[in-house]
């Protein structure tokens, strides 16, 4: 692999890719990635990629631009120094939540990003857990779309907690806390709810028994944190014993950090898809790296292996 692949990082996350790199014990590419003075982004390639399999790994998490014109920047740069094959690794995919048209006079934005990513020159893009899986068929382009469900399954697991209980904030979340019941061999909670606005959400009914259960909460993201605090609450008032609370990616905009803490949430188990920055880190988060399984799925989709088999 060491002489065919090269693997570099835009500055989104340097340290999942550094963990990606130890993981495949191949070392991450030389690139200069900055800015010009007046804050245009500067790409320059530092080594030959000529005929390579190269895999630039970059979330387009906040602060989303920027990230995602390093990004783009940085797949022109790799194209035009004659790459065989580029693939986009994106732990976590921007403007995901922007993906139809549920009100008039607004743009499908997460269609316009793909359609970017594949003019910038992407061959193939790697992401995990989509906040809307039909995302997948904006791209024209082979995508593998890896789910961090063992990695967070493996932690509870190795808590062995008695009567667990999976729900879901939401409804449009079932099928994620579905996979997640199934491999811990757990029921099914579900909590509907009905928004009043992009930041705020009025609780209505719970769906399953949680009365003396411990509660796991499972997301794909979490932004402000008002639905999955909110949910958390619902769930205490109905008699749930310990909750808990998982989600893949921990943006943490606004009062999120404030919310989790007033709320009934004991332990909230994140993935390093999006970088922790200081001010956000608090005890409450548990961390868990999903440099393994992105890892892994590099390598095989270097190998031309199949990706799909991880899911098992």
């Amino acid at each position: 692999m060491n002489g065919q692949m090269r693997i570099f990082s835009g500055n989104a996350n340097p340290e999942l890719a550094k963990k990606i790199s130890k993981f495949l014990k191949v070392p991450l590419g030389d690139a200069l990635v900055t800015t010009f003075s007046e804050g245009e982004i500067r790409v320059k390639l530092n080594e030959d990629v000529r005929g390579r399999d190269v895999f630039i790994i970059q979330p387009t998490c906040p602060p989303t631009n920027d990230n995602l014109m390093e990004l783009l920047i940085m797949m022109d740069a790799v194209r035009r120094a004659s790459a065989r094959r580029i693939t986009a690794v994106i732990p976590y995919f921007g403007y995901a939540r922007q993906d139809r048209k549920d009100q008039p006079r607004v743009p499908i934005t997460a269609k316009l990003v793909a359609n970017l990513l594949v003019e910038a020159g992407a061959d193939r893009v790697l992401t995990m857990d989509l906040h809307a899986s039909q995302i997948q068929g904006f791209f024209d382009i082979p995508l593998d779309h890896l789910f961090a469900v063992n990695t967070v399954v493996d932690y509870f697991t190795k808590k062995k907690i008695k009567n667990l209980v999976v729900a879901s904030p939401d409804v449009g979340g079932i099928k994620m806390a579905r996979a997640y019941a199934k491999r811990l061999n757990a029921n099914l909670a579900t909590v509907d709810k009905r928004r009043t606005d992009d930041k705020h959400t009025e609780v209505m009914n719970i769906l399953g028994d949680v009365k003396g259960k411990n509660i796991v909460i499972v997301d794909d993201l979490v932004a402000t944190a008002s639905s999955i605090c909110e949910a958390s609450v619902a769930l205490k008032k109905a008699g749930a014993l310990k909750i808990y609370a998982a989600v893949t990616h921990p943006i943490l905009s606004g009062p999120a950090i404030e919310r989790i803490k007033k709320s009934p949430i004991e332990e909230f188990i994140i993935s390093d898809s999006i970088p922790l920055t200081r001010e956000k880190q608090d005890p409450i988060f548990r961390v868990l790296s999903v440099a393994p399984l992105m890892g892994e799925a590099i390598k095989r989709i270097h190998q031309e292996e199949s990706v799909s088999s991880l899911f098992n």
